[in-house]
């Protein structure tokens, strides 16, 4: 929120510094993020001086040049070739002279020099509008009023102001100070209160004309979406640029000067608060509309964007169409234009969610949705308008036709009970029964009930964030200042015992193993899109339990991600496209459901989640230029649960999860755990993936509550050598390495430790349908040497077992 301290001193007079100004605010609750001296033109125009053109010829060299004289006032004409083709003898002219610094681009500034142009000497330039940085106009040089006297500084023609602007972080609470009018309450409330400085608000008239014939037709659709309508007709109106003091106004907050109309009712809600929107009245004929949008009805807005509007969508409309979008973007048709004689003035209050809501859902944050979305003062409506009316007839002339305001339920104040002990209680400071009276008096909180023990207080419309006691407790101390409770003498606490959190020790441990494994730490937003499911069809995550934002920023992120799956190949995607297709990511993130069928309505789950792609190691002359594979991201996985030393005696199965064309599975203790695999292609397709991704998700729910159960044991060296045997197994496609390590655990899991598959074959010479595996068995017995006969029964039964239930070959 930008205020403009010369703007601000014209509703209260105050003599204050601006860091003083700045310090008051901030205690008060209106944060000044930053304050800086500015001008309404940068530069302030110093070095410009206003000229009279006495001579033009043609330059010699240059047919679209002229050579001109122009007296700046200083007895010697000067010299300057101009390429406007407007300039003419005897215009009084805007000129830069040497040395004069001009800001057109306020990064790009220039500076006047002498200088040869087509070899004629050139001292000064005869300025455009945008040159002076006035305005936008470069299709000629800026004539201005022929009286306007020769060798007078343009800073001073222009009325061009030093003046300081404050940034306000305006919390979305704080409706009230959305105006300058609401900031200089806050500063008289809190002078009057400290320093005894008996100001008031200088408000301005809102005395009109007596109303005229011309008048419109308005009908209320939706009473609910206009609580409060207002307008009025003005005609005889000239539209032109604005009087000097009103764009500098405009200029130093950042906005710039269109023409009187458009600025008048942008200063007016700078001002007040309170938007304002200004029609054409030829293009809205005899009859206001406002009602909720028809179903596909389409409104191009004042971007030249054609919208599809959303029946739930306030419109202000004319008979035959909608004119603008209520609240939040003005019509490309229906606004003021150079041309426009009569108009009709817009002055509302529209219901705070509805305008949010449509705001939303198209992607619009104007100045105006700003505004109404928070909450204005339905009751600053009248005063909003007639403030407007008087502004158009002054600056623009013109006529007063009917003025209308459709009110049918006036909101009403609030009523607040307040107890003051209870709120001495809540504050820690016994502040006196006449201070909180005077404080609750500047801020405009009527105190309607009086008695011992409670009060019964009247809160002003503007203030929509005061409803109940402690609203009214934090009123008090914003003036009474935070600064000026005392800390306590002594602060009491208590002790208690926990058991240690070792979740960020573990999550730190996983982080730097994997970041020294050539890993790459992402994070993806939790919010995704609900259209996925339209391009990834999967039976492991059902549409219907997506966890469905209220009020989503866009259709894009409308939705909680199920899986953090499609964040990392995103991210795969953005990375291949920019000529990085050797990708490591992992990240830690939340996955979350809808569930109906159970306790927990939105189960939230962590996850470890890791994706490898492309080349195992960057292509360099020590690489072998092999691809990263299946048990690459296999021996990564194995290697974070033995960091985590929770990888024991795994079970191993069959991958159910369809997002992957193949994979498996590791349970610990009962519990599933990991799954790893490679993502099905038609999934890479659908982000525009080139190279296969091998992706893993790890249950960190489960990890933590693994971890919680972990003991370190230590044991002594086995004091035996192991033995080792190999089978060479052809086998049906379909069989699973799980399959034959569980098998062989179940004939013997004494001294055999460990079952591990070191080759795989398909393809040429063997049998359609068929692969060999090559498999090995580790045995040992810490307490004695194992004998070959008693390795070769286990090893026959482990090879009948694999022949009856898996019908595997002995190659």
């Amino acid at each position: 929120m930008k205020i403009s301290l010369n703007w601000l001193k014209d509703y209260i007079k105050i003599e204050l510094s601006p860091e003083r100004v700045a310090e008051i605010l901030t205690d008060t609750g209106l944060e000044v993020e930053n304050l800086e001296k500015v001008e309404t033109v940068r530069g302030g125009l110093e070095g410009v001086v206003i000229g009279k053109v006495l001579t033009k010829e043609k330059h010699p060299d240059a047919d679209r040049l002229n050579v001109t004289t122009v007296d700046v006032g200083n007895g010697d004409p000067l010299q300057i070739v101009c390429g406007a083709p407007n300039v003419e003898i005897g215009q009084k002219v805007a000129v830069a002279t040497v040395g004069t610094t001009l800001y057109p681009n306020p990064d790009e500034p220039f500076k006047i020099k002498k200088s040869k142009i087509r070899g004629v000497e050139s001292v000064g330039m005869i300025c455009a509008e945008d040159e002076l940085g006035l305005g936008e106009d470069h299709d000629g040089i800026m004539v201005l009023d022929p009286e306007s006297e020769i060798g007078t500084p343009a800073k001073e023609f222009f009325e061009i102001e030093d003046d300081y602007l404050i940034e306000i972080g305006l919390t979305p609470n704080r409706s009230d100070a959305m105006g300058h009018i609401g900031v200089a309450r806050d500063l008289k409330a809190y002078l009057n209160y400290h320093e005894k400085a008996e100001l008031q608000i200088c408000h301005p008239s809102t005395e009109i004309p007596a109303e005229g014939d011309e008048s419109i037709e308005i009908e209320i659709k939706d009473k609910q979406g206009a609580p409060r309508y207002a307008g009025a007709v003005i005609t005889g109106v000239k539209v032109e640029p604005s009087p000097a003091w009103l764009q500098n106004r405009l200029r130093v907050i950042g906005l710039n000067p269109i023409n009187n109309i458009v600025d008048i009712t942008n200063y007016v809600m700078h001002e007040c608060g309170n938007p304002l929107h200004a029609f054409d009245l030829e293009n809205v004929g005899n009859k206001i509309v406002v009602r909720r949008a028809k179903y596909k009805e389409k409104l191009v807005t004042l971007d030249d964007t054609e919208r599809e509007l959303d029946t739930d969508d306030l419109m202000i409309c004319n008979e035959k169409e909608a004119m603008c979008i209520a609240g939040t973007f003005g019509g490309a048709e229906s606004g003021v234009k150079d041309t426009t004689t009569a108009l009709f003035l817009e002055a509302a209050y529209f219901d705070p969610v509805s305008v949010r809501k449509t705001a939303k859902r198209h992607i619009l944050n104007t100045d105006s949705s700003f505004r109404f979305e928070r909450g204005v003062d339905p009751n600053g409506v009248d005063f909003a308008l007639k403030r407007a009316i008087n502004l158009i007839l002054d600056i623009a002339g013109g006529k007063l036709g009917k003025v209308s305001d459709i009110y049918p339920a006036p909101i009403k104040e609030k009523e607040v009970l307040f107890v003051p002990e209870r709120s001495k209680k809540l504050m820690g400071i016994d502040i006196s029964d006449e201070d909180m009276s005077t404080i609750l008096n500047e801020l405009d909180i009527a105190i309607i009930s009086d008695d011992a023990e409670e009060l019964v207080l009247s809160i002003p419309a503007y203030r929509v964030d005061v409803t109940r006691e402690a609203d009214v407790t934090e009123e008090l101390l914003r003036i009474y200042g935070f600064n000026n409770v005392p800390l306590p003498d002594k602060l009491n606490a208590s002790l208690t015992y926990r058991p240690e959190d070792n979740n960020e020790k573990v999550y730190n441990l996983i982080a730097d193993y994997l970041v020294d494994q050539g890993f790459y730490e992402i994070m993806n937003n939790s919010l995704s899109s609900s259209k996925v499911w339209e391009q990834i069809k999967t039976s492991s995550f059902d549409p219907k339990r997506d966890v469905k934002i209220l009020n989503p920023l866009s259709e894009e992120l409308d939705v909680m991600r199920q899986t953090l799956l499609f964040g990392g190949l995103k991210s795969i995607e953005y990375n291949q496209n920019r000529q990085h297709p050797n990708v490591k990511f992992f990240e830690f993130g939340s996955d979350y459901r809808f569930n109906t069928d159970h306790e927990e309505r939105y189960p939230e789950r962590k996850k470890l989640n890791l994706w490898v792609s492309g080349l195992k190691k960057e292509e360099n002359w020590t690489s072998d230029g092999k691809q990263v594979d299946f048990f690459y991201l296999k021996g990564i996985v194995e290697g974070i649960l033995y960091k985590l030393g929770i990888f024991k005696n795994p079970q191993m199965g069959a991958i159910l999860n369809d997002i992957f064309e193949d994979g498996m599975t590791y349970s610990i203790a009962k519990k599933s755990l990991v799954e790893i695999g490679w993502v099905r292609r038609d999934i890479l397709d659908a982000f525009n993936i080139k190279n296969e991704v091998f992706y893993a998700t790890i249950d960190w729910h489960v990890v933590e509550q693994i971890c919680i159960m972990n003991r370190i044991k230590s044991t002594d060296l086995p004091r035996t050598q192991f033995v080792r045997r190999d089978f060479s197994l052809l086998l049906n496609n379909k069989v699973l390495f799980s399959e034959i390590r569980n098998l062989a655990l179940s004939v013997d899991n004494k001294i055999l430790k460990k079952v591990g598959l070191f080759d795989v074959y398909e393809g040429k010479n063997l049998p359609k349908g068929k692969k060999s595996y090559a498999v090995n068995f580790i045995f040992q017995d810490e307490q004695k040497t194992l004998k070959d006969k008693q390795i070769d029964a286990i090893m026959d039964k482990i090879r009948e077992k694999l022949e009856q239930d898996l019908k595997a070959e002995l190659r």
